[in-house]
């Protein structure tokens, strides 16, 4: 039976919050010359920090302020292959998933043609220093308002 997929968090390429442009470097890739799939994780993590900074947060703001914003899944679709040397650019956008959740929805787009490398949901919440769930103010308006 052919693997279905759930297109519905993947929009146009022009419905995101905030973009990055990277390129990838010869220690990212492994033995058959591609980007190691670890790898694309931290060009994920490394755009959610910049997306914080260009919003004037950080997750050290969240911290030092008792909030730690933590992951609690990821699902990734690999699409196609990156290359030493290729340019690319990840694409987020930041939704409420419910209540106590939030929701990255990250793309990575190689250039110059647009080729869909990869579609990413990443699912996190927000613990206080007790341990326990809940929204910062700052993080509700920033889910609130794109």
């Amino acid at each position: 039976m052919p693997e279905q997929s759930n297109n519905n968090d993947e929009e146009n390429n022009s419905d995101y919050d905030f973009e990055l442009s990277l390129a990838v470097r010869d220690y990212e890739c492994d033995l058959q010359g591609v980007v190691n799939n670890a790898t694309y994780q931290n060009y994920l993590e490394h755009a959610r920090h910049k997306y914080l900074q260009n919003r004037n947060l950080s997750f050290a703001h969240f911290h030092e302020t008792g909030h730690d914003l933590v992951l609690t899944r990821a699902e990734i679709d690999y699409k196609a292959p990156l290359k030493s040397g290729d340019c690319f650019t990840v694409k987020l956008r930041l939704e409420k998933e419910s209540r106590l959740r939030f929701r990255f929805i990250q793309d990575i787009y190689k250039e110059p043609d647009d080729q869909h490398i990869l579609h990413g949901r990443l699912i996190g919440t927000c613990l206080n220093r007790n341990g326990r769930p809940g929204f910062p103010p700052e993080l509700e308006a920033l889910i609130a308002t794109p």
